[in-house]
């Protein structure tokens, strides 16, 4: 399957220089990043309703984006908008040291969908000073907001790892968003009293929600859905998904996503295991994707699933090779 859309893939060490006339595939290199850009055999046998297919498909994937930022840690999205604004509006001296290592943060930043590192984890930092990168911000008109999010970007000690398995809590000390005011005891309480044992096609408990404490201490889900949270963003996806659906190739292919659109109308965990157990019987189409909550490995207790979003479609070329391997 060819990735088409909703990703951007890095690799440590390939794809050298292109050859004049060659394509190429090196975008960008910086910090411990290549950004690479790969050729799409087959698109022009696709037939147009295929493409209108993949196109809807790929917009409801990237209606998603401010969902995973805001997932990886509650600040991600200010900062990002801050880091925005200075590309996009700061009229000083763009030639400078300072400013070239500026901006090998943001490229940081924007490639992992935040401020920890895409697979160590880690917090990074700008290799500028914390006093220039205030003054960008001052610049373009963002120093109200240098005193809450400098320290979230130049303290080690806040927030320092996305997730963090050897800690004295690992929900209270790790900077993913799945969590507000409560501690790895009471999620698994909370849990534990919501189950129950005599479901024998139980769901994924916790799959599409945070966990918050309220004021008044009640313990709550906060639900990924339409009217809930994430709900503007989940409104635009929906959307896109029901203009998929008028092209798609297939009945099978219609069933499913009218499932998640209703799973993601409703949250009800029962629709997100209906649309699976279709999307996965759905074996001879040439488009196929992935968007939802579906990868859980960000979270510490492995409980929360992170927005995820991609399109594919079949390589027929590649595919008959592997039948002949």
């Amino acid at each position: 399957m060819i990735c088409f859309a909703g990703v951007a893939a890095a690799a440590a060490g390939c794809a050298g220089k292109a050859q004049e006339g060659e394509f190429k595939y090196l975008v960008d290199e910086f910090a411990d990043l290549k950004v690479m850009k790969y050729e799409v055999p087959g698109w022009d046998e696709l037939t147009l309703q295929q493409k209108e297919y993949i196109y809807h498909l790929g917009e409801a994937s990237k209606y998603g984006r401010d969902i995973i930022w805001m997932q990886n840690n509650k600040y991600n999205l200010k900062i990002r908008k801050v880091l925005e604004n200075i590309l996009e509006n700061y009229k000083g001296d763009r030639t400078s040291e300072d400013f070239a290592k500026f901006q090998t943060y943001a490229k940081r930043v924007f490639f992992s969908n935040g401020i920890h590192h895409h697979y160590a984890e880690d917090k990074f930092f700008p290799e500028c000073s914390q006093e220039y990168f205030a003054s960008l911000m001052t610049a373009v008109g963002e120093e109200a907001a240098c005193a809450e999010l400098l320290p979230v970007i130049f303290d080690p000690t806040i927030m320092p790892a996305r997730k963090l398995m050897e800690a004295d809590d690992i929900v209270a000390e790790s900077a993913v968003n799945f969590y507000e005011g409560v501690t790895k005891a009471e999620v698994e309480k909370f849990y534990a009293d919501m189950v129950d044992p005599s479901d024998k096609t139980p769901v994924s408990y916790g799959l599409n929600s945070r966990v918050v404490k309220g004021e008044d201490g009640v313990i709550y889900e906060d639900v990924y859905k339409v009217g809930g949270l994430y709900g503007p963003a989940l409104e635009k996806i929906c959307a896109e998904l029901e203009m998929a659906a008028a092209v798609a190739e297939n009945d099978l292919q219609k069933e499913y996503i009218a499932d998640l659109v209703a799973y993601y109308r409703s949250g009800d965990l029962k629709l997100w295991d209906s649309y699976n157990i279709k999307w996965v019987k759905d074996t001879d189409a040439v488009v196929d994707f992935v968007n939802g909550f579906v990868e859980d490995y960000n979270d510490p207790l492995g409980r929360k699933a992170t927005w995820e979003g991609l399109v594919n479609f079949k390589d027929a070329e590649a595919s008959r090779r592997a039948e002949l391997i």
